[in-house]
């Protein structure tokens, strides 16, 4: 290309600069990729004196640096070392002084079986220490829920083993879904944020978390730090059923309560309503017959007292007192009697003493009344010659002049 050429070309085209076209790059990469999940193998592996890891994640087809700071690490629960397969998350960055785009990882997960298994004994021994699996802080489940938060796949089989659980014992009880996947990049986060959701719903008694069976790589969503927090921070009791009866989780030692698996879970988070109300039968016939025999007890104790000498002798008392009382106006009237009687005959006696000194009986012995006009004589001395009296007798009276 001449120079006259050059000069059309720089005309008709915007020339940027170096560090330019480096900063458009990395600010549409960075607002495109914030957070990726990149599986591959490690390899140039460098764990720097500052703290840092460097190393290359690659595959068969293609390689990209990543870089893992200080702070992060910390939290890693496995020693990463070249030829391990990984699955990093983070955001995809671009180091402009080299131009060269990487991931800033933010979490690094084994995924082969040795490393798992390693990372969960790292892991669990890590939470034991913190006292998260402690029986003192497990909570009892509510004896009748009302509501059951559920946190599974909407299309695994674990949901659809729920509710049939669900309805064929305890029917009543409404079902609070938030479906998350449960294997695979960014699981663990969907549920962690599944469970907190949940709580901030505040509207359930119990919560379910889990899934059916799967390898060790299928559950391992349920082995992540962030699940296990979740579950120790939620304010609501939590029943992890993930798997089968012989799978373990790291949420399973978190949760108030393992079930071995999502049917288990249900079996335990309701009671049966057949035994409900066989129960309920139960404590009422033997309710009846307390209550019966009770009022037997209670019948015969008042029988028993009604029959005894204590509660009688009161009554008995009255009795003789009335008895005494009869007797006590018998012997008054007889002696009010005895004294009318008596009155009677002293009546007739003064009577009859009375009648005898009446004038008509004294007339009647031969004596007579002398009287001078309406005076009474009584004494000779009281007359006079000349005088005239009336003199009565027992048959009548006459008249005479004293001489």
């Amino acid at each position: 290309m001449d120079m006259e050429e050059l000069t059309k070309v720089t005309e008709t085209s915007k020339v940027v600069s170096v560090s330019d076209i480096t900063r458009q790059i990395k600010q549409s990469l960075e607002q495109r990729f914030t957070k990726v999940w990149v599986q591959g193998e490690i390899s140039n592996f460098k764990h720097h004196t500052s703290g840092h890891l460097y190393f290359t994640l690659k595959d068969e087809g293609a390689q990209i640096s990543a870089t893992m700071w200080r702070s992060r690490v910390a939290n890693l629960l496995f020693a990463p070392e070249d030829g391990m397969k990984v699955i990093a998350r983070g955001g995809i960055t671009v180091y402009p002084p080299r131009g060269n785009y990487q991931i800033d990882v933010e979490r690094l997960t084994p995924v082969g079986i040795g490393e798992l298994q390693i990372a969960f004994e790292r892991l669990k021994r890590k939470l034991a220490a913190e006292g998260l699996f402690d029986e003192s802080r497990k909570r009892p489940l509510p004896q009748f829920p009302e509501r059951i938060g559920v946190i599974t796949s909407e299309t695994g089989a674990a949901l659809q083993d729920i509710r049939t659980v669900l309805a064929r014992r305890f029917p009543f009880v409404e079902v609070i879904l938030i479906p998350v996947r449960v294997q695979g990049a960014g699981a663990s986060d969907e549920i962690a944020q599944g469970l907190r959701d949940m709580n901030r719903f505040g509207g359930v008694d119990v919560i379910i978390v889990g899934r059916g069976g799967g390898s060790l790589e299928d559950l391992w969503a349920f082995n992540e730090e962030i699940v296990a927090r979740a579950i120790a921070a939620s304010r609501v009791p939590v029943v992890s059923a993930v798997g089968h009866e012989i799978d373990f989780t790291i949420a399973d030692f978190v949760a108030d309560l393992r079930a071995p698996t999502p049917s288990a879970a249900a079996e335990m988070v309701v009671p049966d309503r057949t035994e409900l109300l066989e129960l309920i039968r139960n404590y009422e016939y033997t309710m009846r017959q307390d209550a019966l025999q009770m009022i037997g007890s209670h019948r015969d104790r008042v029988q028993s007292l009604l029959s005894s000498y204590a509660f009688n002798r009161p009554k008995d008392l009255v009795r003789e007192y009335v008895q005494k009382l009869d007797e006590l106006m018998r012997v008054q009237e007889m002696k009010a009697h005895h004294l009318f009687e008596q009155a009677h005959r002293s009546q007739e006696s003064l009577h009859k003493r009375l009648a005898g000194l009446s004038p008509e009986s004294i007339l009647k012995r031969g004596y007579a009344i002398v009287r001078r006009g309406e005076a009474l004589i009584t004494r000779a001395e009281h007359l006079r010659k000349q005088d005239e009296t009336t003199i009565q007798f027992q048959d009548g009276s006459v008249t005479a002049k004293v001489q």
